[in-house]
């Protein structure tokens, strides 16, 4: 069983036991958090729309972290500019605990 989750403008395929890597949702690591935004479900057959509107995922909270660094390096040739910008984008890392269909 495995079902489709809409959390920080990006969709997951997860399954209960899977740990996955979503955009910062600002919770303490032991938390329980509950993605409501369920867009599909499959156990054997696909349920979507009506089906799951009442559809929850119970996830716990791993950690908070940041990712590696993104280096960004503009430039143009000939008029001597370039600009050099590092980025490290921050996740919470969550442990899915229940499907609740």
């Amino acid at each position: 069983m495995y079902a489709i989750i809409a959390t920080g403008g990006k969709q997951y395929k997860v399954a209960e036991g899977d740990v996955i890597r979503v955009e910062k949702l600002g919770a303490e690591a032991g938390e329980t958090v509950t993605f409501d935004q369920v867009v599909a479900i499959s156990d054997g057959t696909m349920k979507a729309g009506a089906d799951v509107a009442n559809a929850t995922v119970t996830a716990s909270v791993v950690k908070e972290g940041r990712a590696k660094k993104v280096i960004v390096y503009r430039y143009k040739r000939k008029s001597g500019y370039h600009k050099k910008n590092g980025h490290r984008q921050s996740f919470t890392q969550v442990k899915i605990e229940k499907i609740n269909a």
